[in-house]
């Protein structure tokens, strides 16, 4: 079993159990995360070496117009996936083992976290983890403190209220706010 074979599991949304060879893997690839993480946030960095750093952590090229403010956290790193002139602000979490695809053009804001596993609800089976990928769309604007939570899709032109928990997934143009986030009104213009 290899990485290719976990991200071909994780991108067909099967359920990962704790004590299979993928999950082994899955343990592997994120002390490696950890590692390239704790290298991006031990210290200053000139905009071009952050960028290298990410690809490092993605595994993937990372666009020059793409821009990240450390401190940023991703427990796995190899499936995430980012358009151009993407900003990223510090204090960002990313699990991203089920995928994360961010589209060209948005902004996300400070200590936004998104999450693409759940765990199992059954006592028994607490440690297998069930992946279901995040896929925002372009010029989204997520605000501070934002949640994003396993197999949510964000449509184009959406925004993402400050603090609001996004549990379902948001329409092309809408805005939402709280927990659970809800629409609001939509963008116009």
């Amino acid at each position: 079993m290899e990485l290719n074979d976990l991200i071909a599991q994780l991108d067909a949304g099967r359920t990962i159990t704790g004590d299979s060879p993928l999950h082994g893997i899955m343990h592997r690839v994120s002390q490696e995360a950890l590692r390239i993480t704790g290298e991006l946030n031990g210290g200053y960095h000139e905009p071009a070496r952050v960028r290298e750093l990410l690809s490092r952590l993605t595994g993937k090229p990372v666009d020059e117009s793409v821009t990240l403010f450390p401190p940023f956290n991703a427990d796995f790193g190899r499936n995430i996936t980012l358009g151009k002139r993407i900003f990223i602000n510090a204090g960002c979490k990313f699990q991203d083992q089920g995928g994360v695809t961010i589209g060209d053009d948005t902004l996300i804001g400070h200590n936004v976290v998104i999450a693409t596993l759940n765990h199992d609800l059954a006592p028994g089976q607490r440690a297998d983890m069930h992946p279901a990928p995040v896929v925002i769309g372009r010029n989204v604007w997520i605000g501070s403190n934002a949640t994003i939570l396993p197999g949510v899709s964000i449509g184009d032109d959406a925004v993402v209220a400050a603090a609001a928990v996004v549990t379902r997934n948001v329409p092309a143009g809408a805005v939402v706010v709280g927990s659970p986030a809800r629409v609001v009104r939509t963008v116009t213009g």
